[in-house]
């Protein structure tokens, strides 16, 4: 029995080359498929925040656009008014 335990760890230092890479896929897929819920729910978490900025940012631009043209509007009336000049009792 001690002369197979002694040839089981001497065939161990002794791995070719695609059994070292065969045994680090086992080792990475089963760390995939034991993490595999921890990582969907953090991927799940990046996304929603991503998407929360992505819609922020849309909504302020569109809102920055909106309050632009509502400034040249009244900037316009503004300058109607101001040509016009005041509207008093002797004036109209």
């Amino acid at each position: 029995m001690a002369a197979e335990g002694v040839g089981e760890m001497a065939s161990k230092e002794q791995l070719t080359a695609a059994q070292k890479q065969l045994l680090r896929k086992r080792q990475d897929l089963d760390y995939w498929k034991k993490n595999a819920l921890k990582i969907r729910s953090r991927n799940r978490i990046t996304g929603l925040a991503i998407g929360a900025f992505v819609i922020g940012m849309f909504s302020y631009t569109i809102l920055s656009v909106k309050q632009e043209r509502i400034m040249e509007d009244i900037d316009n009336e503004a300058k109607i008014n101001y040509i016009r000049g005041p509207r008093t009792g002797t004036n109209s």
